[in-house]
């Protein structure tokens, strides 16, 4: 049964990161493609870059919710079907992956979409507060030190398996459920693949880095030609 909850979570995952927030609020509010803007990513920052506070607001809380909710669906019919003893931090997981994972390649709009990292961190919200926590506390210091969103994303991703297993390991508390040692390996081995597919998603930034292109915190974004 474990299994076909995993399965029913990676679905419900999907179908929830499927909807990005960027694109639809851009399309909405000022009837043009956020995919053709900027960076051409469909995210929070190219939205912020090149239209604003307000629709980066939109998406921020979009982003945001479509993880959390991804997570808790998929926690809750994945209790349905394997019962009280369902390892809910692995559905929550496996939901969050596939959340991020439908943010990348989104179903609704031709499978071109954002980066995955605000999907992924929210997914925190409901897994382990004291894991977002430190997860922002990373990025904030990150971005204040360097000015670069891309970077600061990027290390508080890699940082995201071994938080997590330190919390896990260490505190073995949250909401009241203790994991065994396999279970917190199988939740590590589960949040670097997440953390694989975030970085992976930045490898142009990477490079951008790497040649001193990249752009920082506060610069405009410009209509791609």
């Amino acid at each position: 049964m474990m299994i076909l909850s995993c399965l029913i979570s990676a679905l419900l995952g999907y179908l929830f990161g499927s909807i990005n927030s960027a694109i639809l609020t851009v399309k909405l509010l000022k009837h043009e493609d956020i995919r053709n803007f900027g960076s051409g990513n469909a995210g929070l920052t190219n939205t912020l870059r090149c239209f604003g506070k307000g629709c980066a607001l939109i998406t921020l809380i979009g982003d945001l919710s479509k993880g959390m909710i991804a997570v808790l669906l998929g926690q809750y019919f994945g209790k349905m079907l394997s019962g009280e003893n369902a390892d809910l931090y692995l559905l929550g997981c496996v939901a969050g992956i596939f959340a991020i994972l439908g943010h990348v390649f989104p179903l609704y709009h031709g499978f071109k979409g954002g980066k995955g990292v605000l999907v992924g961190v929210s997914i925190f919200l409901i897994l382990d507060w004291r894991v977002f926590l430190i997860l922002i506390g990373i990025f904030s210091l990150v971005l204040l030190c360097s000015k670069y969103v891309s970077l600061s994303s990027i290390i508080a991703t890699i940082c995201c398996p071994f938080v997590t297993f330190a919390a896990q390991y260490f505190w073995n508390d949250i909401h009241h459920q203790e994991f065994t040692v396999s279970q917190i390996l199988v939740h590590f081995a589960l949040l670097c693949v997440m953390a694989f597919m975030i970085v992976y998603m930045h490898r142009s930034n990477i490079q951008r880095l790497r040649n001193g292109t990249e752009s920082k915190i506060g610069q405009k974004g410009k209509k791609i030609q």
